[in-house]
């Protein structure tokens, strides 16, 4: 008999395990709160640059094995664009210089005994400093396990983990910090290639996959949100939307894929992180220069990272709680200013959107590390997936991925016991 399996959220972790439990022959039935699929991840129409423009600019690499295998499952892995090799062009604005790290395509980081690859300035001796922080406790904090200063971190320790724990490096998590750094750097340029969805996150990551459900006979209902659900001793044994309720029979399974704080409303006790930071991302109608490369890494600006995609310049400020109350207007001509000289062009301000995640991620500390919940829960047919629940990763797309699969493994096994 087939089971029946309900996913709570439409986002990426939701769908990555409805995708999951829909190729296993499970009947899916996701149930989204908002008008639209992707979380904090999708695309949408913006009417003040005319564009179809993404809430965030996430970036993914080729070595996010959950990601890729997900953009697999929903046949867009092609719609992933990148270099052919692991090359991330990086310009100071403070002093105009320009370098690239290249990480070439191994599975061994030798470019750090290439000084021609590296990081300008900087000796293998700076590099070997950074191995306490691989194996680093989760408890303990970035600044207290490797030097938070130097030429190296300030050119690419501090850019990289800025951008992964969306908190300032040496207040964020070293166990996390450690993560990062063992899946990308330390794993060779083959697994640091840089991939952009340069047609749109909802058109790569979003949109097949609500395809491929609905092919497979999957119902998806958006503006239905949970409200409460009806428990027995060790089930739940029904949902309760605003408008009906939903009964799920004995041997069926709830995946509840959605952010923190409403979780914690739904299921009172359960423990979560409680503290986020923003991200703040800016879109530009502006046709890129066209020796511009695809990523540029900005050092001494306010810009962190430049993006180029047709008819448009994008930015990402991590860590952007500082920019929550600027005037928007204002904070558009600085970002400008900042990419005119990174990018080398001169214009006034063009047509502009700026988007401000307030929550886009849980705060990287080891003190919210620690509140992170695994997929399993007091019931043993509820399971957990988000970002936020305890992936090993920080709040990042791989985490997400990651996340709704353990989910669905979990519900799989469900179904053999």
């Amino acid at each position: 008999m087939q089971k029946t399996v309900h996913i709570i959220g439409a986002g990426i972790s939701g769908l990555s395990a409805a995708v999951r439990l829909a190729n296993a022959n499970f009947k899916v039935h996701v149930h989204e709160a908002t008008q639209q699929a992707g979380g904090r991840c999708r695309s949408y129409f913006d009417a003040a640059t005319n564009l179809t423009i993404d809430n965030g600019n996430h970036l993914l690499l080729s070595g996010n094995r959950h990601a890729m295998a997900y953009a697999k499952s929903i046949g867009t892995e092609a719609g992933l664009v990148g270099p052919k090799s692991a090359q991330f062009p990086f310009v100071d604005l403070t002093t105009g210089q320009r370098w690239q790290l290249d990480l070439g395509d191994g599975r061994l980081p030798l470019w750090v005994f290439d000084e021609a690859r590296r990081v300008p300035d900087t000796g293998l001796r700076d590099y070997l400093a950074l191995m306490p922080l691989i194996w680093a406790a989760q408890g303990k904090l970035v600044g207290d396990a490797i030097p938070c200063k130097g030429t190296l971190y300030e050119r690419l320790v501090q850019p990289l983990l800025l951008a992964a724990l969306n908190v300032d490096p040496p207040q964020g998590s070293a166990g996390l910090a450690g993560a990062v750094v063992r899946e990308t750097l330390l794993a060779g340029g083959q697994a640091c290639r840089p991939l952009i969805a340069r047609e749109g996150l909802s058109a790569v990551l979003v949109e097949p996959a609500i395809k491929l459900l609905q092919d497979k006979g999957a119902s998806i209902r958006f503006g239905h949100e949970l409200r409460d659900f009806a428990m027995s001793a060790d089930s739940i044994g029904e949902l309760k939307f605003a408008d009906d309720t939903i009964t799920v029979e004995p041997g069926d399974a709830v995946v509840m894929a959605i952010p923190p704080r409403p979780a914690s409303t739904l299921l009172p006790g359960l423990k979560a992180p409680s503290k986020f930071r923003a991200i703040v991302n800016a879109h530009f109608r502006f046709d890129p220069p066209k020796d511009m490369p695809p990523i540029l890494g900005v050092i001494g600006g306010l810009v962190e990272w430049l993006f180029a995609f047709p008819q448009r310049l994008s930015v990402t400020i991590s860590n952007a709680d500082r920019l929550l109350d600027m005037p928007r207007e204002e904070l558009a001509q600085a970002i400008w200013r900042d990419i005119c000289k990174a990018a080398g062009v001169q214009s006034e301000l063009p047509a502009w959107q700026i988007v401000r995640e307030r929550r886009a991620t849980f705060e990287a500390t080891p003190e919210q590390n620690a509140l992170r919940p695994g997929a399993s829960t007091s019931w043993k047919n509820l399971f957990l997936a988000g970002d936020w629940t305890d992936t090993g990763l920080p709040a990042t797309n791989e985490g997400s991925v990651r996340s709704g699969n353990r989910a669905a493994d979990l519900v799989l096994a469900m179904r053999q016991a």
